[in-house]
């Protein structure tokens, strides 16, 4: 296998504040809002930059929706910022409504999700997310894994027409995909081939496929492919029924409830069209509580090790 490392850690939503001060040079139609989380979001350069093109919204986030609905009328391509749960939860009547009804080129940009936000808690760490937004129709679904990509994902969706949710988070995690790389909504990226086990991951989670990949293959002689969907939504079928079809074995692994994640739609997928043994790594069925990011992946089972017990249980079968 390729072996992947990284030399820095770099938070994701850093990732997107390098991305949207990216887009906003290169389309004066570029807009940011945001929910009174201009540092936390990592707007602040842009803001710098473009006062002009800069709206603080307030502690208002339904306001703040229907606001960059209403600039989308005028050819305007709205960023809106803040917190996950509050991007999605809190407003989840005015995006459905007013964005994703209506067809707006809005683009609800969402950090801090998953558990790793943290210390702040269960009420913050929104699990539920991208099941609440894979349901809207018309709504497109991103989750990158690094601040690479997630600088590539901002710059990409705004030259895509149509409602977006992009979701990334606050801990600083490994760097480990090329900088300037071009980001293709829709199409899955295969980290490294194999032939015994396929491991789909997104997220935070598609490090952790990797660090388990490399474990199985070294001390138990597993041959794994890697597959990051960094696009929930639309799901890049394709490449998961190949490497489902070679492999015959899959796990999914995410940062969200196993109900209404990637681990359903590709559960789906496979039902219809390729009946396939599988497994799911994600927070099953609970809230998440206060800790550091590493101690509660390993607590509700989304670390490498959980993976690797996963994997053995499906290669048991």
């Amino acid at each position: 296998m390729a072996k992947y490392e990284y030399t820095e850690k770099k938070d994701t939503r850093s990732g997107f504040g390098a991305g949207l001060l990216e887009a906003g040079k290169r389309n004066p139609q570029v807009v940011a809002l945001c929910a009174d989380l201009t540092g936390s979001l990592k707007m602040d350069a842009f803001k710098d930059e473009f006062p002009d093109r800069f709206i603080q919204a307030g502690i208002a986030e339904a306001n703040m929706m229907g606001v960059a609905a209403g600039l989308t009328i005028g050819g305007k391509i709205p960023f809106t910022g803040t917190f996950a749960n509050f991007s999605t939860g809190r407003v989840y009547d005015q995006i459905r409504q007013s964005i994703a009804y209506s067809d707006k080129n809005v683009k609800i940009c969402a950090s801090h999700a998953g558990l790793t936000l943290g210390e702040d808690g269960a009420t913050h760490q929104i699990l539920e997310d991208i099941g609440l937004m894979k349901m809207l129709p018309g709504m497109t679904v991103i989750n990158p894994c690094d601040y690479n990509q997630t600088k590539a994902a901002t710059i990409a969706i705004a030259e895509f027409e149509g409602p977006v949710y992009l979701r990334f988070g606050r801990p600083k995690w490994p760097v480990f995909t090329p900088e300037n790389q071009k980001f293709e909504i829709g199409k899955a990226i295969t980290f490294q081939e194999g032939t015994d086990l396929t491991i789909i991951a997104t997220g935070h989670c598609v490090w952790e496929a990797l660090k388990a990949a490399e474990y199985l293959e070294e001390t138990e002689n597993i041959s794994v492919e890697v597959i990051n969907i960094h696009t929930i939504k639309p799901l890049d079928e394709a490449a998961i029924l190949k490497s489902a079809t070679k492999t015959r074995k899959v796990i999914t692994a995410e940062e969200h409830q196993m109900n209404g994640g990637l681990g359903d739609s590709v559960a789906q997928l496979l039902a219809r069209k390729l009946p396939t043994p599988m497994e799911m790594v994600a927070v099953n069925d609970s809230f998440g509580e206060s800790g550091k990011p590493e101690e509660l992946f390993e607590k509700y089972g989304l670390s490498s090790k959980s993976i690797i017990e996963k994997a053995k249980i499906l290669l048991a079968r």
